[in-house]
């Protein structure tokens, strides 16, 4: 079980399909003309069973054939709010500071290959659920969706999802049970002092020297009061105060992010994380506000279906398939869906690209009709007659 050919005989027809998602990029649920365009193909392919608006701009298709086991296939649609630079393509972003940067022009492609070929074949017994899902750039779009009913109208057995990967050889499928993203909690915090002359800092409580403190002492919460096995990440991302060279300001701000894949770690770093702030503002006399926001879960690939996703893998890209590929600290919100439903998460190579999140970043059409042979073999393999 190669990649498909018959897949393989319309790659030329998924690169026309990615690279008019690449040239009209979309937004967290903004992608109503990305949603037409996947309606308008099914409808192409010859499926009937098709609803809009799970989620606010998702899209879920059903095939089916005969009774069997419900298997559920997830693709994202959204674009990130940055401006692209590959100038040289023809197919290059359309709107200003928008573009697919995180390739899931090509996520879709890949899953609406799979589902032209599985409404052609039907090489299976059960049914299939597609779900194109908005808002996963930080926006929770498979929450929205479950909260939407996607499950309850749309029961599966086991779901699956992929994502391509930069710097891994193009054509790679890695896949490994366990802990495979992060959970990733939000913060803002805003420290109130007294302002006061630059020249008169003992008329002061100084935020700037406060908040300096803070990110010291919220790392001990990393090598002090967490299980040096486990794995916690504590970011302060940015920190700004005052404007003028002589006065000490009232406040100061700071965001950042917390990551672990244990809940019992996160849940230890967020009663630390207050503990440690309150005490600090104490010590210099300050006062502190503190926004904390739960952020998405840890994406958490579970055994059985990870085992098979693999095996699937060996058979149709052979030794490319790996399961030695390293947990990471970003996050992705198919965790949600992993939270409800058994299933896996699976990584494709995409070459030697620039990074995620890069302007200059594109994704790899060589691999579209590998990801689809391997989303159709999931189904073919696991639904077999």
């Amino acid at each position: 079980m190669p990649i498909n050919n018959r897949i393989a005989s319309f790659q030329k027809e998924m690169i026309g399909w990615r690279h008019h998602f690449h040239a009209n990029p979309e937004l967290a649920y903004e992608e109503v003309n990305t949603s037409n365009k996947v309606v308008s193909l099914l409808k192409q392919f010859g499926f009937s069973q098709i609803e809009k608006g799970i989620g606010k701009t998702g899209v879920v298709a059903v095939l089916e054939n005969g009774k069997g086991k419900s298997i559920g296939l997830r693709a994202d649609m959204d674009a990130l709010p940055i401006h692209e630079e590959n100038s040289q393509k023809k197919y290059k972003s359309k709107t200003f500071g928008k573009m697919h940067a995180c390739g899931h022009d090509g996520h879709t492609t890949m899953l609406l290959g799979a589902a032209r070929y599985l409404a052609e074949t039907k090489n299976f017994r059960g049914r299939v659920i597609f779900i194109f899902q908005p808002a996963e750039e930080g926006f929770a779009g498979a929450k929205a969706m479950i909260e939407d009913g996607l499950f309850k109208k749309y029961p599966v057995d086991e779901i699956y999802g992929m994502h391509n990967m930069p710097g891994v050889e193009k054509g790679i499928i890695a896949i490994e049970k366990g802990p495979r993203l992060a959970a990733a909690d939000n913060f803002d915090i805003e420290i109130i002092g007294k302002g006061a002359h630059g020249a008169m800092p003992s008329n002061s409580i100084d935020p700037i020297v406060c908040g300096a403190s803070i990110i010291q002492n919220i790392q001990s919460i990393v090598s002090r009061n967490s299980d040096p096995k486990e794995t916690l990440v504590i970011t302060v991302a940015s920190f700004n105060s005052g404007k003028a060279n002589n006065v000490i300001p009232k406040t100061a701000k700071m965001n950042g992010t917390i990551r672990y894949y244990n809940d019992n770690i996160g849940k230890l770093a967020k009663k630390r994380f207050f503990e440690v702030i309150k005490s600090t503002c104490s010590a210099f006399g300050a006062k502190s506000i503190i926004n904390f926001k739960k952020g998405y879960p840890a994406t958490i690939n579970h055994e059985k279906q990870s085992k098979f996703a693999f095996d699937v893998a060996k058979k149709v890209v052979g030794i490319k398939a790996t399961n030695n590929q390293k947990p990471m600290m970003g996050s992705e919100d198919f965790s949600y869906f992993l939270e409800k439903i058994p299933g896996c998460f699976a990584w494709i190579g995409n070459g030697d690209s620039a990074s995620l999140h890069n302007p200059k970043y594109d994704f790899n059409d060589d691999v579209l009709s590998v990801g689809s042979s391997f989303f159709a073999s999931l189904v073919e393999e696991r639904l077999a007659k």
